[in-house]
């Protein structure tokens, strides 16, 4: 369960920078999680829930947002988005291309603090 190393990431992450700005607490961190990324929400959901007790994060909301698969075809030479996941084609002309630009990312976008 690799979802409780990358909780701890983003409290201290989070905390880094509520601390910076001199906030008492943070009351809501924004995720974006790439459908690559192989993040289990409910699972990283949970481990958030457990590892911010008794930190600046305690009794904060984790939002996350999912991000698409976009790959770039060489042959139309544009990024295009994936819908299916098992096939790594440009849904245009049908090219393969292994060419990610995004959707394996895992960033903290935004927190909010009090």
């Amino acid at each position: 369960m690799h979802e409780l190393s990358i909780a701890s990431s983003i409290i201290e992450i989070a905390s880094e920078v509520a601390g910076s700005a001199g906030a008492r607490r943070v009351t809501v961190v924004r995720v974006r999680i790439g459908r690559l990324a192989a993040v289990a929400s409910e699972s990283l959901a949970f481990c958030y829930d457990v590892a911010t007790r008794g930190t600046l994060l305690d009794g904060s909301r984790l939002v996350m947002e999912s991000s698409a698969v976009v790959i770039h075809c060489p042959t139309c030479d544009r990024d295009v988005e994936l819908n299916d996941l098992l096939c790594f084609a440009c849904p245009l002309c049908g090219t393969p291309t292994a060419d990610v630009r995004s959707g394996q990312e895992l960033e903290v976008e935004s927190i909010e603090v009090a």
